[in-house]
């Protein structure tokens, strides 16, 4: 039986361009169910003693191998629908940020690989669906990056 109760998680969406000025996001391929062997935002739960945006740059730091300054994220939002998670009820705050460059990134924790992918790429149907509801924090992040004025789709 799942829980009531509602665990506490968030998500990150980590945009970058090459040397060619071709956008790309950073993803996660999961290790473990549920949706193993699937792509996702890098991401987990939050820990008692935290807050989301220190959770989300450890999550990113253990799974890519990232490090990065959680005063330097934009909140990009909420995401509460009742089953977006198959292993109970998981509300997560996504937060996004737009990098110089595109550091190395490694697969680590519960992420079998890490990997920077062309958005283009990830945003298109053919590339399959990212686990859990990370297809749309990715839209919403970009969304939301554009309208600061940064194009990142064509």
């Amino acid at each position: 039986m799942k829980s009531t109760n509602a665990s506490l998680a968030t998500d990150m969406v980590m945009l970058a361009q090459d040397t060619h000025d071709v956008w790309h996001v950073l993803l996660i391929e999961r290790g473990h169910d549920p949706h193993a062997g699937r792509w996702a935002l890098p991401g987990g739960y939050v820990d008692p003693h935290e807050t989301f945006a220190a959770a989300a740059v450890r999550e990113l730091a253990e799974e890519t191998g990232v490090a990065f300054e959680e005063w330097s994220l934009d909140r990009v939002g909420v995401y509460d629908t009742p089953d977006r998670d198959p292993r109970g009820r998981v509300v997560s705050v996504a937060y996004c940020a737009v990098l110089d460059h595109m550091p190395t990134a490694i697969g680590g924790d519960d992420a079998r690989q890490a990997r920077w992918w062309p958005l283009a790429e990830v945003l298109v149907t053919d590339f399959g669906p990212l686990a859990f509801d990370h297809d749309q924090i990715l839209t919403d992040a970009v969304d939301l990056i554009e309208r600061t004025g940064i194009t990142l789709t064509h």
